[in-house]
């Protein structure tokens, strides 16, 4: 199935798809592709608000903004994702839960992919409508999106022993 019919397919069932990936077995270099993908569509839909922003304040130009927007969602996200989810990992060893490290990652993984289509939303009510209550607004429906996904994600992975 295409990337983007699974994502389609998430939002119909996040348990389910996540169940269907994790059922193929332990897939570090899909894990990690997944992370990327989401990384560079999340710098995508910083790129409104980036341009906004240097638009207001051309005290920093653009491209540096677009760099640092880069940097930070392509190289650190990665390392911040893997960082929570050792975290995670050691709760749910604390709870004696059953599911594994790999679970845990990839759950967290798909789960942010999954929810790109809301951030780049999100990408664009920044960019043009600016700071406000529509931005908190899609922020949370980001938010909750991105939590149901990841919940009903790594409760498909512990309960599917």
């Amino acid at each position: 199935m295409a990337l983007t019919q699974d994502i389609i397919a998430t939002y119909k069932g996040p348990g389910r798809v996540v169940e269907r990936f994790l059922s193929q077995g332990r897939n570090e270099v899909r894990a990690l592709l997944f992370l990327l993908i989401a990384g560079i569509l999340m710098f995508v839909a910083s790129t409104p608000f980036q341009a906004r922003e240097a638009q207001l304040d051309p005290e920093v130009p653009l491209a540096a903004r677009l760099y640092w927007s880069g940097f930070f969602y392509v190289f650190l996200l990665p390392i911040l994702v893997y960082l929570f989810a050792i975290i995670i990992w050691g709760l749910a060893r604390v709870a004696r839960r059953q599911i594994t490290g790999f679970e845990i990652r990839f759950t967290l993984i798909w789960a942010l992919l999954a929810a790109t289509p809301v951030a780049l939303l999100l990408g664009l009510t920044a960019g043009l409508i600016g700071p406000g209550i529509q931005v908190k607004a899609v922020g949370a429906l980001w938010l909750a999106v991105f939590g149901w996904f990841w919940i009903a994600g790594l409760l498909r992975a512990d309960g599917s022993r």
